[in-house]
């Protein structure tokens, strides 16, 4: 369900030599995980590279939530094999998600894989689109469908699947986070296919500093077209976006952000949604729910939470780009 809307900056400006402590040489690591492109730099105590060792608890972390590995627990759930019970990994996740669906009324839901991969925008070919395929497949959606009872997943009906991409690529940021931390790293930035989350300082001593991207109805990913520029510390950003994701059939434009409540792509004024917060794996739920509820419901739920703030990209009048941005998010932007 994503769409990676999210840009890294000035890589090239921490490594001049110099500039970090003696004892905190830093680190740049970058890697494929999860079908997606990863970058992690770090103060590492005697400039140890933490590479191997975070990629190792990454794997593990795919062995819990990537329905590309056929036998992750989640694919194991999605088989309803009846041996699986579900792991740290899975728990966090499940719980996480299911505390974002109950406050978006429904419009993060990890059971929407089935409409998304009809759609055409999963790990399947696009089916033939039609009412009586939708009001089928809508029969297996619904959070409220999967239960966590002890340490088993419970299904309603045994065709519904689980997509945990929605959330799981913020929840490998703070496990990295996390890591980096237990290890004596005390400036870090990570980022996992565009979902962030930074602590401290750069190898300049500043704070870090993160892009977002204006929306290109190209499709094309321009690290040069920024919207704004803000200082992370100490906090998380994710980013969901309908227009990157797309495709055109019989000249109509489809987003790949589903709404699970009709089963159909969104069509609504939002081309982007960033969030922040204290954690990643939340900030990641919230911006893909943020992208199926539109502009106006979003704001709501962003103005009524002090611990969320949001930056959203609009389309305006006349084809021209509209900004909405909370109170707190407005003091991190760039001048």
């Amino acid at each position: 369900m994503k769409k990676l809307t999210l840009l890294t900056l000035f890589v090239g400006l921490l490594f001049m030599a110099g500039c970090a402590p003696k004892t905190q040489k830093y680190v740049y690591n970058e890697g494929t995980v999860f079908t997606t492109i990863y970058h992690f730099i770090y103060s590492s105590p005697d400039g140890i590279n933490l590479k191997d060792s975070i990629e190792k608890k990454m794997n593990e972390f795919g062995n819990s939530l990537s329905t590309f590995i056929p036998t992750s627990t989640i694919s194991r759930i999605n088989k309803n094999d009846p041996t699986v019970k579900v792991d740290p990994y899975f728990r966090k996740c499940f719980l996480k998600a299911e505390e974002v669906s109950k406050k978006t009324n429904g419009a993060f839901d990890m059971t929407v894989a089935p409409l998304v991969n009809a759609w055409g925008f999963g790990f399947t070919k696009k089916d033939s689109i039609s009412k009586e395929l939708i009001d089928s497949l809508m029969q297996t959606v619904g959070y409220q469908k999967v239960k966590l009872v002890g340490d088993k997943i419970i299904k309603e009906n045994a065709n519904t699947m689980l997509d945990a991409s929605a959330i799981s690529k913020g929840e490998a940021v703070d496990m990295a986070c996390d890591y980096l931390a237990s290890q004596g790293c005390n400036n870090y930035m990570v980022e996992i296919g565009g979902e962030v989350r930074a602590h401290g300082v750069n190898a300049k001593g500043e704070v870090w500093r993160i892009g977002i991207n204006k929306p290109n109805n190209k499709g094309l990913y321009d690290d040069n077209d920024l919207q704004d520029v803000i200082h992370l510390n100490d906090k998380a950003l994710a980013t969901s976006g309908n227009y990157r994701n797309f495709y055109i059939k019989n000249g109509k434009r489809y987003a790949h952000t589903i709404d699970p409540h009709t089963g159909y792509p969104v069509q609504h004024s939002l081309l982007s949604s960033s969030v922040l917060t204290n954690n990643c794996m939340t900030a990641d739920a919230y911006a893909t729910a943020f992208m199926v509820m539109g502009v106006e419901k979003a704001k709501k739920i962003v103005e009524n939470d002090p611990n969320l703030e949001a930056y959203f990209i609009y389309a305006g009048d006349n084809n021209m780009n509209m900004v909405w941005y909370s109170k707190g998010f407005k003091n991190l932007i760039i001048k």
